[in-house]
């Protein structure tokens, strides 16, 4: 379900795997990851029960549910190693910041970077270019 076109399914899915969190109940492994995010989010944690608020970047707003959602699709590319030498990455990317959330999120950057381009030019996603961004923080 997790993995539903429909914003509104992603951002239920996310919201009950945080309140299964909160009360204690069994998580799947994809809620185990999910939660671990929330957890080093706490200016989010009450913000994703809201699954019908809409956030504004241009307003300065950061949407909690996208932020987590590539704290996600970075951390699935690391454990795969894809794109091929993400970890490489990551790892001088740790060893330049000394701090393993701040490189997730310069690695998100690059992500969103990627995607927002794509979306805006109608285009595919320039990986590339999202290996060059990565290379530019790493050095």
């Amino acid at each position: 379900m997790f993995y539903s076109q429909n914003r509104k399914e992603q951002r239920k899915f996310l919201a009950n795997a945080w309140q299964k969190f909160l009360s204690n109940k069994s998580l799947e492994p994809i809620e185990v990851e999910l939660t671990s995010i929330i957890k080093i989010h706490p200016e989010y944690q009450k913000l994703i029960n809201d699954i019908e608020l809409d956030y504004f970047p241009e307003s300065g707003e950061v949407n909690p549910f996208l932020h987590i959602n590539l704290h996600l699709s970075l951390r699935e590319q690391l454990s795969i190693n894809q794109p091929k030498g993400i970890r490489n990455y990551y790892d001088k990317i740790i060893n330049k910041v000394k701090d393993p959330h701040e490189a997730e999120h310069i690695m998100m950057e690059c992500i969103a970077e990627m995607i927002f381009l794509s979306q805006k030019n109608n285009t595919v996603m320039d990986h590339k270019a999202y290996i060059s961004c990565l290379d530019k923080h790493a050095k």
